[in-house]
């Protein structure tokens, strides 16, 4: 075999590039961080209509639901039903856990002027949008904020 076959070279002046390109990266990147400069942020539209929520776990495997404000049950949650709502609470759960806060500080359930839903753990102020997961999960939040207004 021929060794000048694999005989390759990259030019000097191409790997000089390739660095300050991404030496370039690196500092546009830190200054836009430290700056602000080029960041996007979103403003939340305004609420119209919020429920503090606290949930706590049944004897029977149901999970309750309470409006923080007053501690009056809104719903219970039966065991092997509302799959999204529990999957939504053991996630939030659990990153209280982690970060050691208690069931204390509620959840906001909150409806915005567009119509939009979210979930708000007011202990880290971590939001989810709800209506990113479909009209039938979106329901099984929005069904709370109904049964608040039903116990009035």
């Amino acid at each position: 075999m021929d060794d000048a076959a694999h005989d390759f070279k990259i030019p000097k002046g191409a790997l000089v590039a390739a660095g300050a390109l991404v030496v370039f990266a690196l500092v546009a990147a830190t200054a836009s961080r430290v700056t602000g400069v080029g960041r996007v942020r979103m403003t939340p539209p305004a609420i119209v209509e919020s429920l503090d929520l606290q949930f706590e776990d049944g004897q029977d495997g149901s999970v309750l639901v309470y409006n923080a404000a007053d501690h009056q049950l809104l719903d219970s949650l039966p065991p092997g039903s509302n799959g999204f709502v529990r999957v939504v609470m053991r996630g939030m759960a659990r990153e209280r856990r982690l970060a050691d806060v208690g069931r204390q500080p509620p959840f906001q359930l909150a409806r915005h002027i567009n119509g939009q839903i979210t979930l708000t753990d007011t202990s880290n102020n971590k939001q989810i949008d709800l209506n990113a997961f479909g009209s039938s999960n979106l329901a099984a939040f929005a069904r709370l904020m109904e049964k608040k207004e039903g116990s009035k």
